[in-house]
This record gives C-alpha cells, sequence and structure tokens, in this order.
C-alpha cells in the first residue's frame, strides 16, 4: 500500500462511532492499509480525507461487486499473489448456467439447486453464489423474461450475450440487481459500455488475449467506467491458467494497470465433460479466477468445489471463529446442561454436533477466544478464570437456567478451582476432554 494504517488513521475522524463495522478507527484503518476493507464504508470522512486516501487505499486489483443486496457477490480486491504473504480477499463467486434455450422446468431445476445444494461447514454456510443467464436465439423478449425469473427469485445475474439489443432489454428489466453485464470487446465496446453507464452495471472486458483484453479496459476506463471484469478469451485449462497467471502479476507489480481487475472464467466452454469442468474450475479458483461459470452441477461436483475455495480464502493468519455468545441447541429449557467451550469455529462445529446427538437439548455458551482452540486460548491467557468469569456473568445465561452448574472442557480442568472462586454462585463441573464423549456425559447429567 502506498499510505501505512497510521497515516490513513490519522485522517480519519477519530470518533470509534463503529459505523463502519471496526471497534475503533485505528482497526479500521490498519484494515484499510492492507486491503481488506474499503473507505467508504466510513460515513463519516472528509471530502479531503477521500480524496488523498482513495487512490492510495484502493488494491491493485479492483474490487466488484455483482449483484444487490443478500445477492450480491465479490470479486477482486486481491493484493498478494499467494495466500501465505497475507491473505486472499474475495472468494471466488460460483455461478451456475441457465439458457433461454431451456424449458421452464430445466431453468426451475437449476434455480432449485441454488437452494438446495448448501451446506453447514465449521458454523458456515458454503453455497454457489450466482446464475448465468445466456442468450442463445436472438430473442430480446426471452431473454428479458429469463433474466427476470432470476432476477426476481434473489440471485446475483451475469447477463450473457454478444447481442446488444438482448442486454438492453434484460437491463430494463433488472439493472437494479446490478447484473454484471457480459460482454464488452473490440467491436461492440462503445455500446456495451454506454450500457453499462446507462444502468450503472459491472461489465466484462473480453478479448483474444491480453493485449486486446487491456485496450477494451482502457476504452471504458475512458467512458469513466471502473467496475470491470475480464475475460482473457482462453478456452483451455492451459491457456486460462497462464493468463490467470499474467493478469495478477501485471496487475500486483503495477506493469499492467488496464489488468487491474478481477477475472472471469467459464469451464463450460473448455469442456462438455461435467467432471473434467469440475476439476478445471478447481484449478481455476485455486489460480485466480474471480468468478467462475459453470454448466451445471450437483453435491458431487460442488461440494468440493465449496471446500476448496474456503481453504483457499480462509486467512491464515486469523483462525477461523464463531460469534461470542449464548448457542441454544436442540430447544433448552431452564433445566438444560451450560456448557462452555472457546469461538474457534472447528471446537463449535464439532461441540455442538456432539450436543445434538446427546438428544439433550442443551446451552452453549462460545467465549471469543480469538479464534483459538481450548487449549491454545487456555496457554495464550484468553480461557482463563478472570476471562471466563465475567463473560458468564454479563452473557444473560443466568436468566435462562434455574441451576447453576456450568460445564468446562476436560483439558481445562486445572482452571476448575480459579473459575470457582471467579463465579461462586456456580458449580463448575468437568466435562470429557474429547467432545466425542459428550453424548454420554450429557445423558448422565444432572442438573
Amino acid at each position: 500500500m502506498a499510505v501505512s494504517g497510521i497515516e490513513i488513521f490519522k485522517q480519519l475522524p477519530k470518533t470509534n462511532c463503529k459505523d463502519c463495522g471496526f471497534a475503533t478507527c485505528l482497526a479500521f484503518a490498519m484494515s484499510l492499509a492492507q486491503g481488506k476493507t474499503e473507505l467508504s464504508l466510513c460515513p463519516h470522512v472528509s471530502d479531503e480525507a477521500t480524496e488523498s486516501l482513495s487512490a492510495a487505499s484502493e488494491p491493485p486489483i479492483r474490487t466488484v461487486t455483482v449483484g444487490a443486496g443478500d445477492a450480491a457477490a465479490k470479486a477482486g480486491g486481491e493484493t498478494v499473489a499467494f495466500r501465505h504473504e497475507k491473505t486472499f480477499v474475495s472468494p471466488t463467486p460460483i455461478a451456475i448456467l441457465v439458457t433461454d434455450a431451456m424449458d421452464d422446468d430445466e431453468v426451475g431445476a437449476r434455480l432449485a439447486k441454488m437452494d438446495d445444494l448448501q451446506y453447514d461447514r465449521v458454523g458456515l454456510t458454503l453455497a454457489a453464489d450466482l446464475v448465468a443467464v445466456k442468450e442463445t436465439g436472438g430473442d430480446p423478449a426471452a431473454f428479458a423474461a429469463l433474466a427476470a425469473r432470476v432476477s426476481e427469485a434473489g440471485y446475483g445475474v451475469i447477463l450473457m450475450s454478444s447481442d446488444e439489443a438482448c442486454l438492453s432489454a434484460a437491463l430494463d428489466g433488472c439493472a437494479a440487481a446490478k447484473p454484471l453485464i457480459y460482454a464488452a470487446d473490440a467491436d461492440n465496446v462503445d455500446a456495451v459500455g454506454a450500457l453499462a453507464q446507462t444502468y450503472a452495471c459491472p461489465v466484462v472486458a473480453r478479448g483474444s488475449g491480453l493485449e486486446e483484453v487491456a485496450a477494451v479496459t482502457e476504452k471504458l476506463g475512458a467512458m469513466d467506467l471502473k467496475d470491470i471484469v475480464i475475460d482473457s478469451g482462453a478456452n483451455n485449462l492451459g491457456a486460462a491458467l497462464a493468463d490467470q497467471v499474467r493478469i495478477r502479476r501485471g496487475a500486483l507489480s503495477g506493469a499492467a494497470k488496464p489488468l487491474g481487475f478481477p477475472t472471469i472464467a467459464l469451464p463450460f466452454e473448455m469442456t462438455d465433460d461435467p467432471m473434467q469442468e469440475a476439476v478445471i474450475a478447481s484449478a481455476l479458483i485455486a489460480k485466480y479466477a474471480g468468478i467462475v461459470v459453470l454448466s451445471d452441477f450437483d453435491g458431487a461436483t460442488l461440494f468440493p468445489l465449496l471446500l476448496e475455495r474456503l481453504s483457499i480464502f480462509t486467512d491464515p493468519q486469523r483462525p477461523m471463529a464463531t460469534d461470542e455468545g449464548i448457542y441454544e441447541v436442540g430447544g433448552p429449557g431452564e433445566e438444560s446442561p451450560v456448557i462452555i467451550t472457546a469461538n474457534f469455529s472447528l471446537s463449535y462445529f464439532i461441540v455442538s454436533g456432539e450436543i445434538e446427538s446427546s438428544r439433550v437439548p442443551s446451552y452453549l455458551l462460545v467465549k471469543d477466544t480469538e479464534g483459538l482452540s481450548v487449549m491454545t486460548a487456555w496457554a495464550a491467557g484468553k480461557f482463563v478464570p478472570d476471562e471466563i468469569g465475567p463473560f458468564v456473568k454479563k452473557c444473560g445465561i443466568e436468566e435462562k437456567v434455574s441451576h447453576r452448574k456450568l460445564v468446562i472442557p476436560g483439558y481445562a480442568a486445572q482452571i476448575a478451582g480459579e473459575l470457582e472462586d471467579e463465579l461462586p454462585d456456580w458449580e463448575i463441573v468437568v466435562g470429557p476432554r474429547e467432545a466425542s464423549q459428550l453424548p454420554a456425559f450429557l445423558r448422565s447429567f444432572e442438573a
């Protein structure tokens, strides 16, 4: 970044109002300096500060949002070539394809997959993100009707057509959903760019090779269009990977500023084999596709891609964490057990799962340990009596239960005595060391 977090902080209002979503202005400034957030999130920054910081705070690869509201998906915003250097920022949106040549049942079946193929993993919901609507028949009315159907169903939309009349008709009906317009090329850049201007939507710059793409992005930029996505035109995995790497390196180094945008990859144009398509998508998600469009998917192809994406875009410097608070498992009542654990997402996921399998309704208290597991958090002084005691008193659990028994993890048995001093009204019960032993423990537990 051109400026440090401290230099950014000096130009912020320093009110710690939390309107940006961060606890303090300093935390917001540090995140902005690392390219993990946007200056626009601060509603109180002065015009002078905005002007001086905007260019400096922008990541070398622009963040582009496709869709609006809950359907919005982001691509770009990347600042490094390798995940271990810092982190990758925007998990690659995955899109499913529908066309105006499909009948209503086929379209409905594919849209149903967007809702049905969702997975809970370590406290997160994993799912596909966008629907690519492709025109094949040159009928503006049919294309617009399909786009409206997808948009009204609440999905982010990619409008894919080489026919300007079809794009215009579709945008008339769904521009408020901020679809991605695919695509502007050397032949139609003026017309498609004008549509992107009129409807204030992001647009794809497509070309046969990076030089042609760069020329298109420069023309779009001259039209004051900034929300651009790149399609290099590669039609096989080898060429696509080479282009993705060249785009990322050129943008990060500053040597190719016209390529400083997220990319879109179309594995469905590279093969007719669904399994091979999934393999191609997996390679491109890893390096470095901003958006991936699949012809179709099922659980066997989508779930591995979602897990891959989760792994790649998890910040290696920050453990996955669950929000601190009280979690009700199985509809607990006033006599139900109260169990406490750390907020490492995997700990929460495993412990809550074992509680569910026990069929003993329970309250699970999740203590903020900055994403550390129980033993690591104890060693770091974050899962210790003088941290746990105030949390239990303030979290509201005392109003929910009639008893005063708190079950702590067996691995934290050494804190039981001191914790009873912190919570004199509570009996501290040492639970099992392994989460797999929780069901048997809970079935014999008496509040």
